[in-house]
């Protein structure tokens, strides 16, 4: 009975001290985004360009990503891949050494000038924002960077409006490196129809951030079943927190067999 009340102690702990790591999240990204939209009258993303536009160097995507990073672990919390699971994308990228990417979700452009910055000369991101007011921001964080639309190429639109004709209307032949950072629950359509596309080559690599957390369990369960790529979960935690478990999904397209 006392072992047994023990081990009771003990979850209820554990459980507390987990909570705490999530109410501290719903506090920063949701209370606090609340009451700034209302005191300031910017939405978040607008707050974050000022803080960058106000402490970054323009041109320099370093200093661009430093005050990024500032600003979401210390004033205010926005969702980005951040700058721990930032490295593991990093190292990726330039092993790989890229030449046309596809971005879905590009959201502040944080992102977007993390990925430019790894990219060989002549490589070229088209970059997927369905929000309009995001891809204003992003439009004008990837120009701050100090990247042209030779480089980037910002696009509008849903994801499933524009995959479908990416071939037709971009001229694309082929995806080296595809960037999932959108929506979870687009994550397994997205990818069904980019299997489907012909856009994907043997050795097509896929990364997906958040998997684990929020998740996109349908997307880890069609990889695992599919047969057409070889994949692995880089774990890690939610970017701007301790104490939830995250992850990125890698994955290398096999072809059809």
């Amino acid at each position: 009975m006392i072992l047994l009340v023990c081990f009771s102690l003990y979850d209820l702990e554990w459980f507390l001290i987990r909570c705490r790591f999530y109410f501290v999240l719903f506090y920063r990204a949701v209370l606090v985004r609340i009451w700034k939209d209302c005191v300031t009258g910017l939405s978040r993303e607008e707050r974050t360009y000022q803080y960058v536009l106000t402490h970054a160097t323009p041109g320099d995507p370093d200093s661009i990503l430093e005050a990024f990073d500032v600003w979401c672990s210390k004033v205010e919390f926005i969702s980005t891949i951040g700058p721990k699971k930032g490295k593991i994308l990093d190292r990726l990228l330039m092993e790989l050494s890229p030449m046309t990417v596809l971005e879905l979700g590009a959201h502040c452009g944080y992102s977007t000038v993390r990925i430019a910055r790894s990219l060989p000369p002549g490589a070229r991101i088209y970059s997927l924002e369905m929000d309009q007011r995001n891809a204003a921001i992003a439009e004008k964080i990837i120009r701050l960077a100090g990247y042209d639309d030779d480089t980037v190429e910002l696009i509008v639109n849903p994801s499933d409006e524009v995959i479908p004709r990416l071939r037709s209307d971009y001229g694309l032949e082929r995806l080296d490196f595809v960037f999932m950072d959108h929506w979870k629950k687009c994550y397994l359509p997205d990818l069904q129809m980019l299997e489907g596309s012909g856009l994907l080559g043997k050795g097509s690599v896929i990364m997906a951030d958040n998997v684990l957390f929020p998740g996109a369990p349908k997307f880890l369960r069609h990889i695992r079943k599919s047969g057409l790529y070889e994949w692995k979960v880089h774990r890690a935690t939610l970017e701007y927190s301790k104490g939830i478990r995250d992850g990125m999904a890698e994955l290398v397209y096999q072809g059809i067999k």
